[in-house]
């Protein structure tokens, strides 16, 4: 099995630090590789009292993050795995470590014992098997009045030249979509080269439904208000999923203790005009003898459910406990990883896309890196890490599940232009992984059916790549069509053929072979060949190599060279057309192009190896 884009990102960032001088470059060189085999960093962001912490908490399926202002809610808060559960690190500007403990019931403490401006960020530790995989960061109000939080904030999220330790995903709480929160989110795309936030890694969530006017069900104006705002974030963000988060963190945390769980059960005892009464007023709650609990226990379940959830609690505690934590779940809005539309289903993209999602980030980081001045040999190790990182080398490349959202990024900076019915499909794209969704067919379409649509849909996204050629929108649609040309054959393209390795090195020397003397053609793949003879895309110059190599009647016709060449020099222009043919690859936009150009430069390199093997000589590095 070929190594993913981050595990050779691993392999590469030790080769770059072990070839480094500079002890700090090296040092932030191996962090990045160390972060690759790290659990996924994900930040909750967003305004001032917009529920982040709510969501941590329903996220974590505990009550430990803040939800009161307080010191706490002013800090960057990691919550991370530790079989130490309950350490608490305070990271102080300074370089200092204080250690503390949470308190009973898995809650911060209100005092660090640090002064909260000399903090730059608290690690908590939790025994949490969900941590094992994902790292969940609580982040300050972004707009708040104090300059130091916000400041604190965009560092995580973005990092610094000196820290380039930020979040590789980004869950932002919007309580109204608003110009401050779109602003924001443009501001994300605009920085993409230097925080990796992008429509694939942002998930935008539409907090406190729940709390939109006297509905006795929010959720039709809470899905109406989520599609229209995805309608307007849909360039910056995964998807905009809405969200009761008391009822969440209630259904996912145990922050209803006994006593409030008793209340309920009082409260389930009465009809449901004498509920409306008592709910009438959450400013004005009355106590015994109209209520049967106390004032200041029915102020406490308006705070931790206010009126919708506290209908919802009432109505399924009648059924008990394991009833009424169900019921709240479902009416949160949080759902399941099968649930399009919502938190979990949020949080499935992220793990899916886990291993990519961090190699984007390290390719921005190193690329940052590399810019770094450096002198001597170091120069030349961050040259060769810049090369390793271009976009048509196999790192990048190999970041192919990312295509379509960087197909979005374009269509929202502008630099992809699309009529609406694109854009309506390459979105549809983005939003779910099921092929027959995709091209907007239904769930019970045949596997001919979704190949005959992203047939047609191909047709499209070719001729914008081939309008846009050389320009960004150009890439972006050839990234499109090469997805599109995945659905179309994967189900029946047979498998490529595994690259040829070298022959066996001779147990005996063998004498040379003299200049001029015959060595017979080497076995050409010739569908794969035609194929590409048939290309619009191949240059001229390309299909006369092909034609020789079609026709040659020896290595030395099918390469071009001279009835008269050396081995050696046969091999060396094969080398240099195996080179040029894997080039050409990369700009082919039919996958079965592809795969025909591939072949082709396999079987350069097969004449290359054998023609170096009849001189004697061993096979040149780069032949391998």
């Amino acid at each position: 099995m070929r190594p993913g884009p981050a595990e050779r990102l691993r392999d590469l960032c030790g080769e770059t630090a072990a070839g480094l001088a500079d002890p700090v470059l090296r040092h932030r060189v191996a962090l990045v590789g160390d972060r690759l085999r790290a659990p996924l960093k994900v930040a909750v962001a967003g305004a001032v009292s917009s529920g982040k912490s709510t969501l941590v908490n329903a996220l974590l399926g505990l009550p430990v993050a803040p939800v009161d202002a307080g010191e706490c809610t002013r800090l960057v808060t990691q919550y991370e795995y530790s079989g130490d559960d309950g350490r608490i690190d305070v990271e102080c500007e300074d370089g200092r470590v204080v250690v503390t403990r949470l308190l009973p019931g898995h809650r911060l403490p209100p005092d660090l014992g640090v002064p909260p401006e000399e903090v730059r960020r608290v690690r908590v530790g939790l025994a949490l098997d969900t941590l094992r995989t994902i790292t969940v960061v609580d982040t300050p109000g972004m707009n708040t009045v104090t300059v130091e939080n916000e400041r604190a904030a965009r560092r995580m999220l973005f990092g610094t030249d000196e820290d380039d330790d930020h979040a590789q995903a980004l869950i932002y709480v919007l309580r109204y979509v608003q110009r401050f929160d779109d602003a924001t989110l443009g501001e994300f795309r605009s920085l993409t080269d230097a925080c990796g936030m992008t429509c694939v890694n942002t998930l935008a969530v539409l907090s406190q439904i729940d709390r939109r006017g006297d509905e006795e069900d929010p959720w039709p104006t809470a899905r109406r208000l989520a599609s229209r705002a995805y309608e307007d974030l849909r360039t910056s963000v995964f998807d905009v999923v809405p969200l009761a988060g008391l009822l969440a963190e209630a259904a996912r945390a145990p922050v209803l203790g006994p006593e409030e769980l008793a209340a309920l059960a009082a409260l389930a005892e009465l009809d449901d005009a004498d509920l409306d009464f008592l709910l009438l007023d959450l400013d004005d709650i009355p106590g015994p003898p109209e209520s049967p609990i106390p004032a200041e226990m029915m102020r406490r379940l308006v705070g931790r459910l206010h009126r919708y959830g506290l209908r919802v609690a009432v109505a399924a505690a009648r059924d008990g406990e394991q009833a009424l934590r169900r019921t709240l779940l479902e009416k949160s809005g949080f759902g399941s990883a099968a649930q399009p539309g919502t938190v979990a289903a949020g949080l499935a993209h992220f793990a899916r896309r886990a291993e990519q999602l961090k190699a984007l980030a390290a390719i921005t980081q190193l690329r940052r890196l590399a810019r770094e001045e450096a002198r001597g040999p170091d120069r030349a190790v961050l040259d060769v890490l810049t090369a390793e990182l271009d976009e048509t080398r196999p790192i990048a490349a190999g970041l192919s599940g990312l295509r379509i959202f960087a197909a979005v990024e374009a269509l929202g900076r502008g630099q992809l232009i699309l009529p609406q019915e694109m854009q309506a499909e390459l979105f549809r794209m983005a939003r779910t992984d099921d092929p027959a969704e995709q091209l907007g067919l239904p769930p019970e379409a045949s596997a001919q059916d979704v190949a005959e649509a992203a047939r047609v849909a191909s047709g499209r996204w070719r001729a914008q790549a081939m309008i846009n050629q050389g320009r960004v929108g150009g890439q972006r649609a050839r990234d499109v069509l090469r997805v599109l040309e995945d659905v179309a054959i994967g189900a029946v393209m047979p498998p490529a053929p595994p690259t040829p390795s070298a022959p066996t090195a001779p147990t005996a020397p063998t004498a040379p072979i003299p200049p001029g003397t015959a060595i017979g053609p080497a076995a050409v793949p010739a569908e794969a060949v035609v194929r590409l003879l048939a290309s619009p895309l191949v240059p001229a110059a390309d299909k006369e190599a092909l034609g020789r190599l079609l026709s040659g009647s020896g290595a030395a016709a099918q390469v071009g060279a001279l009835p008269t060449a050396s081995p050696r020099d046969i091999s060396t222009l094969a080398a240099e057309l195996s080179t040029r043919f894997r080039s050409l690859g990369q700009f082919l936009t039919s996958v079965l192009d592809r795969r025909a150009a591939q072949s082709v430069c396999d079987t350069y390199v097969l004449i290359a190896l054998e023609t170096e093997a009849a001189q004697g000589d061993p096979p040149h590095a780069g032949h391998r």
